[in-house]
């Protein structure tokens, strides 16, 4: 798999800080930018995304947080690997960026395969997490017809754009707009990732595919989750929806919902209700008050 950068400057979570390349104990890398000072967050995009997704909210969340932004494998700046556009892949590699970034229990905001690394991470290693909030994740729906089919197709839409199709940009562009990014404050973070289209094809194509497989279904850990989880759900998501995700989510131990005005990621789409939830969020836990 080849780079893909599909952030622009907007990726910095600090414009002063153009970020570091992390080198992990298994022998990968993994870039990373880190702002503000305070309770520590990291944070974890969706596919084809990068930390850049994370700026607006470091502003919102001012002072207060440590924002850890890392881009996945072949993403952003980060270089590919062999490991393939994977969740559990990317939960292996959140556990060692923990380590090799010493962080403390950070609470970790995980959108799409970012949520779902987060789940795989901290049911293997809950001890190195003080709670996770996720965004629309993966692998909590059954993966029935319905999804194999939905699944497919995608994989198919994504490997016809790797082929050149003269179409697929623009068809590219009205599944973000109508689609994944929808409301009116993701507008710029969506056309940085639409400019992108054709070299995204692949990494999307590989990540769809993974979807569809036996290892896409986690709902098995949702009740080894012991730490604190709030799913701040989109509620508009035609692809990973809460009415297919709640039958899981309900079995978690220590949980809250909170349903946003958005198509799949809430922080980027309803940003003032998801840094108030997200701020309460974490005040509750250190203090002993989140049920």
């Amino acid at each position: 798999m080849t780079q893909v950068v599909a952030d622009p400057p907007l990726a910095a979570l600090s414009a002063a800080d153009p970020g570091a390349m992390l080198a992990l104990p298994g022998g990968g890398q993994l870039a990373v930018k880190r702002c503000g000072r305070g309770t520590q967050v990291l944070c974890l995009h969706a596919v084809g995304h990068g930390s850049g997704d994370f700026a607006d909210l470091a502003a919102r969340l001012g002072d207060r947080f440590e924002l850890i932004g890392l881009d996945w494998p072949g993403m952003a700046r980060s270089p590919a690997d062999a490991g393939g556009v994977r969740a559990e892949h990317f939960a292996g590699l959140v556990i060692e960026a923990v380590d090799a970034l010493g962080l403390d229990r950070p609470f970790v905001i995980g959108n799409s395969i970012g949520g779902t690394a987060a789940i795989i991470a901290a049911a293997q290693a809950p001890a190195r997490f003080a709670g996770l909030a996720l965004c629309n994740p993966g692998g909590l729906s059954r993966l029935d017809l319905p999804a194999r089919l939905i699944i497919g197709r995608m994989a198919a839409f994504f490997r016809t754009g790797t082929r050149g199709a003269c179409w697929y940009p623009f068809a590219f562009a009205a599944y973000y707009r109508w689609l994944v990014l929808t409301r009116a404050p993701a507008r710029s973070r969506r056309e940085a990732i639409v400019r992108h289209a054709v070299p995204l094809a692949p990494v999307l194509a590989d990540a769809w595919e993974g979807f569809g497989k036996p290892s896409g279904d986690l709902r098995s850990l949702a009740p080894r989750l012991s730490l604190p989880v709030w799913l701040a759900w989109a509620r508009g998501d035609q692809f990973v929806s809460w009415g297919r995700a709640k039958a899981a989510v309900a079995t978690m131990p220590l949980h809250r919902v909170t349903l946003f005005r958005g198509s799949h990621s809430a922080f980027l789409e309803d940003p003032n209700a998801f840094a108030a939830g997200f701020r309460a969020f974490v005040h509750d836990v250190q203090t002993g008050n989140f049920q």
